[in-house]
This record gives structure tokens, C-alpha cells and sequence, in this order.
């Protein structure tokens, strides 16, 4: 059960955390992509947003394995961290040139902003969905 937790939340912080400061950055002029995109993408012809939310719920199972032990407050700094650098880097390094899409350093820093959103919202998902144990007491 708890690794459909995980799966869920990294699914509902990608339409929620991601996309929505996504919004922000376009309304912002930030962006040139619009965010919720519903355009059909290969193989399936599945909405990007569908898509984009389904590898969110991947990464949200990466996060959990990796950090699902975790302290309390390691774990909330950790998802930040951790969600920022490795779907960025696979995005990146992998992705965008399969894609032929351009890399920079605006690519770079808008996708650690973004996806360090998305590991905060993965986090609160989790802690709301009780896969977070409570503090610690200080002893």
C-alpha cells in the first residue's frame, strides 16, 4: 500500500506542485510552454499532462525507496533536494536531446525549480496520505 502512496503522490504533486508553478512562471512570461498540456503524445496519444503526471509517479517511488526511512526533517529537506536533482538531470541529460529540445541554463534552473516544488508536494502527499510517521519526541 504504501508504494501506491508513493506513486499517488508523486502523481498529484506533478498536476499540483509542478503545473501549478508551471502557471506561475508562464502567466509570469517566464515560460514559453503553456503548463497542463493536453496535446497527444506517442505512443498511446495520451494527454503530456497525463504523461508528464505518470513519470511523476515514478519518480515519487524513487523518492520513497530512497528516502521512505528517513528522519522527519532529513526526509522534507532530502524530497526538496533530491526532486530537484534527479528528475532534472534525466530530463536534461536524456530526455530533452531525444526530444531535440534545447538545453540551457535557463532549461537547467527552471527545471531544479520546478522539480524541487514537485519533491516538496511529493513529501506533503505522502505525510498527508499517513505513509510519514510523526516526529520524533526530543528526548
Amino acid at each position: 500500500m504504501i508504494w501506491l502512496k508513493a506513486f499517488v503522490s508523486g502523481f498529484l504533486a506533478t498536476l499540483i506542485f509542478h503545473q501549478g508553478l508551471f502557471t506561475l512562471f508562464h502567466v509570469a512570461g517566464a515560460g514559453a510552454a503553456e503548463p497542463f498540456n493536453f496535446e497527444p503524445v506517442p505512443p498511446l496519444g495520451i494527454p503530456a499532462v497525463v504523461s508528464l503526471s505518470f513519470f511523476g509517479g515514478l519518480w515519487g517511488l524513487v523518492l520513497w525507496a530512497l528516502l521512505g526511512r528517513l528522519a522527519t526533517r532529513p526526509f522534507w529537506a532530502l524530497s526538496v533536494v533530491l526532486g530537484a536533482l534527479f528528475p532534472t538531470a534525466v530530463a536534461m541529460l536524456v530526455v530533452f536531446p531525444l526530444k531535440g529540445l534545447a538545453v540551457s541554463q535557463t532549461t537547467w534552473l527552471g527545471g531544479l525549480l520546478l522539480n524541487g516544488f514537485w519533491g516538496l508536494g511529493v513529501a506533503v502527499f505522502l505525510a498527508l496520505m499517513g505513509a510519514r510517521r510523526p516526529p520524533d519526541p526530543i528526548s
